[in-house]
């Protein structure tokens, strides 16, 4: 039988990576502006920013290309979700920051705060429910979990050296960074699945003795299954054999059920 690659629900798996994206980097910018913190890997980012005058925007697609090439020695292949995730954030983040003003306002901050983290947790739930690949440092973990460490002491580590290159270099650790941390476990948690994109089902099994042959002819199994659908059984089950008109004067023809009559018809049209 002739296998087909498949992907299932590509528009609606393109578009929400990339609407994933996007609110992510949008959620780093509001992060940002607020000024209460930022995530560790934003911490990082924010202190060589600093350092060097580059934009946000540009420093977090650099980061993400030193992380994958440390994909090669860990024999990680990124998908299309990888590449994306490299370029679009930052990207994304340099627009926003462009457009959003410095908070200074404490309700104001601590409001873009939250914001910033809840839609954090949406953009996770979205880019990684399209399971297209994961992002650069969701790969640098996984990749050094296949070494035979424990994911959550691999994630810890890279987290808090992260964390403190950046603190060290000047980026802004507070209440935000905390808070971020302890939030967005349980925020993926919920979303991922709820945007996870169902894979394709598997082909149901059924046997063509019991289905008709536009079903064989519709799923691939051909005329070699309908043929031997119709053939004895190798354990020696006995055939009845048909009557013929000439076996009795007395033998009248019985009319076909509903169920014999619907099958005739998925014969003569040769699809279902």
């Amino acid at each position: 039988m002739r296998l087909r690659l498949v992907v299932h629900r590509p528009v609606r798996r393109l578009v929400q990576l990339y609407v994933g994206l996007v609110l992510f980097g949008a959620s780093m910018a509001i992060m940002l502006r607020a000024g209460l913190g930022l995530n560790s890997w934003d911490v990082l980012h924010q202190g060589v920013s600093e350092r060097t005058g580059l934009r946000f925007g540009w420093v977090v697609i650099a980061v993400s290309a030193v992380v994958l090439l440390l994909w090669i020695p860990l024999r990680q292949r990124p998908g299309l979700g990888t590449i994306s995730n490299a370029l679009v954030v930052g990207l994304a983040v340099d627009a926003v920051l462009a457009i959003l003003p410095q908070m200074s306002s404490m309700p104001l901050q601590v409001g873009a705060l939250v914001a910033g983290i809840v839609l954090n947790g949406v953009a996770t739930g979205l880019y990684v429910g399209a399971n297209l690949g994961p992002g650069p440092r969701d790969g640098l973990m996984t990749g050094l979990a296949a070494r035979g460490h424990s994911i959550r002491v691999v994630r810890t580590g890279i987290e808090v050296a992260v964390l403190a290159i950046g603190w060290a270099i000047g980026g802004t650790v507070g209440i935000g960074t905390a808070l971020y941390a302890v939030s967005i476990g349980p925020l993926a948690h919920y979303f991922i699945p709820l945007f996870a994109v169902p894979t394709a089902p598997k082909p149901m099994q059924r046997d063509c003795r019991d289905t008709t042959l536009s079903w064989c002819l519709h799923t691939g199994h051909g005329l070699d299954a309908m043929q031997s659908a119709h053939t004895p059984r190798e354990r020696g089950d006995r055939v009845t054999p048909t009557p013929t008109p000439h076996e009795s004067d007395d033998h009248v023809q019985e009319p076909l059920d509903d169920s014999a009559a619907l099958r005739s018809r998925h014969l003569d049209v040769g699809c279902c």
